[in-house]
């Protein structure tokens, strides 16, 4: 099995910054694609970023120029640096991991943190 923990959410004012992340352990074989999603209630969760194992990445359009996703591939670690926050991000955070265990090497599958909420005050 593969467990991800999220931190650094929190709630900050318009303009502010906060830096999410997200650490991947477990019985991990091989990681490929990590990212982040975020949920409002009531609506469902959509793609905020995204980042290969070669590094390359994917915004949605509402967060580019914004938001910095990274990761360090030695710590299973991926990060999302988020910047000039705004009151639409307010939302919860989840990280989401494409992988590979052990004991399934040759079965991908998603793998999904417990969320962290970021707020956002006008």
């Amino acid at each position: 099995q593969v467990q991800l923990v999220e931190s650094g959410g929190g709630l900050v004012q318009a303009g502010e910054s906060l830096r999410l992340s997200c650490l991947a352990s477990g019985s991990i074989f091989s990681i490929n694609a990590m990212g982040w999603y975020r949920q409002v209630t009531g609506k469902q969760r959509e793609l905020v970023a995204d980042i290969t194992s070669g590094g390359s990445t994917n915004y949605a359009d509402s967060v580019k120029g914004r938001f910095t996703i990274s990761r360090d591939n030695a710590k299973n670690t991926v990060f999302l640096q988020m910047n000039s926050l705004k009151p639409e991000d307010t939302a919860v955070y989840y990280c989401n991991v494409r992988g590979t265990t052990v004991q399934a090497k040759g079965s991908s599958r998603r793998y999904w943190g417990q969320g962290t909420q970021v707020t956002v005050s006008s």
